[in-house]
């Protein structure tokens, strides 16, 4: 019988290239979102998570065999992190249960589960790199722990089994996502490119010298898939990174020669992207218009708040992948080249000169 998936936060970088890789693998996919796209890979779902009836109403006659849950709210504390990003869960799977037909639910949260929430990133007690899943959790409100314990508590009332899967940085394509490294350097490059500006590394020196890794948003998916797929995977907790190891010292000189731009790397002075493109809406409005490119709101595509977060963090962040290893999961992909398949594709759209 034809695996059944429902796919929340369709529209996004996870969701969106986990919709892909479904719909090619043979799987009836249902994408829910707010607003939810026409024109990817599932069938669109109209809901927001914070309202039960409505929610409840829009996934009536659905009956999804397996969930992927790629989606949260930003809020001003993480107090209201937790109570909404807590009560989404809490409300989709309360609506998916009369159907009795869930058999898994796949969760992705990230690496402030060992970095710390946003009012705490990055300070006090972190564990040691590279971090590993038995190091648990901090002693620290975080609204993806609150995220975790909604699942657990439906999974034993519901039956069905779970994972989690922890990314770093997730480089994809999807336009309005409020975390997006991959296109907000693209868009940072383009304008250097058009003004002229130099190319400046926008953060701080433990981030140009330090090793790091990152997670294309296709490999998340190969990765929830195989979880999800896999008896001796399921109920387990998982890193997700490409697997290979980088500093930016090198991989800042690669994106600069893809768009045929002078790289400057950190020379002592930190300046973040939020400084450097607070001006920017109107230039790229009229980069837009003059290669008739297809989205001219510089909002909608770049989130630099969220890229000077990672590059500004004072700590090396590594990700040990051992535990997907020794299950079976042993596919890789290149940092460098995500990049690069992001900026062609960012290309071929017109997202990008």
């Amino acid at each position: 019988m034809t695996k059944r998936a429902l796919i929340v936060g369709a529209s996004g970088i996870i969701g969106s290239a986990t919709a892909d890789l479904l719909h090619d693998e043979g799987w009836k996919v249902w994408g829910l979102a707010r607003k939810p796209s026409r024109q990817g890979s599932a069938i669109p779902v109209a809901a927001d998570l914070l309202d039960p009836a409505g929610l409840a109403k829009a996934l009536a006659g659905l009956d999804p065999s397996h969930v992927f849950i790629a989606s949260w709210l930003r809020q001003p504390t993480e107090a209201e992190n937790i109570r909404v990003n807590a009560a989404m869960v809490r409300n989709l799977l309360d609506a998916l249960r009369p159907s009795g037909s869930v058999q898994h639910v796949a969760l992705v949260t990230g690496l402030k589960h060992y970095l710390g929430p946003f009012e705490a990133y990055g300070k006090g007690a972190l564990p040691q790199t590279p971090f590993r899943e038995e190091q648990g959790r901090l002693q620290v409100d975080n609204f993806y722990y609150a995220q975790e314990d909604e699942v657990f508590a439906a999974a034993k009332t519901a039956g069905f089994s779970w994972s989690i899967h922890r990314p770093h940085t997730v480089i994809g394509k999807a336009i309005g996502n409020a975390m997006n490294m991959g296109t907000t350097l693209a868009i940072y490059a383009a304008i250097c490119k058009e003004t002229g500006r130099p190319f400046h590394f926008p953060g701080v020196g433990a981030q140009w010298d330090s090793l790091t890794d990152m997670t294309d948003a296709r490999l998340l998916a190969r990765h929830m898939l195989w979880a999800s797929t896999t008896p001796q995977a399921q109920n387990e907790d998982f890193n997700v990174v490409n697997g290979d190891i980088f500093r930016w010292s090198w991989m800042w000189s690669r994106i600069a020669q893809w768009f045929g731009i002078e790289a400057v790397g950190f020379d002592a002075e930190v300046r973040p992207l939020q400084g450097q493109m607070v001006a920017d809406a109107d230039i790229w409005r009229k980069i837009a218009g003059r290669h008739n490119l297809a989205e001219s709101d510089l909002e909608r595509l770049a989130s630099p708040w969220h890229t000077d977060a990672d590059l500004g963090r004072p700590i090396e962040v590594v990700t040990d992948m051992s535990k997907s290893r020794k299950l079976g999961f042993l596919d890789y992909q290149a940092t460098d080249d995500a990049f690069f398949d992001l900026f062609e594709r960012l290309r071929a759209d017109r997202i990008i000169p």
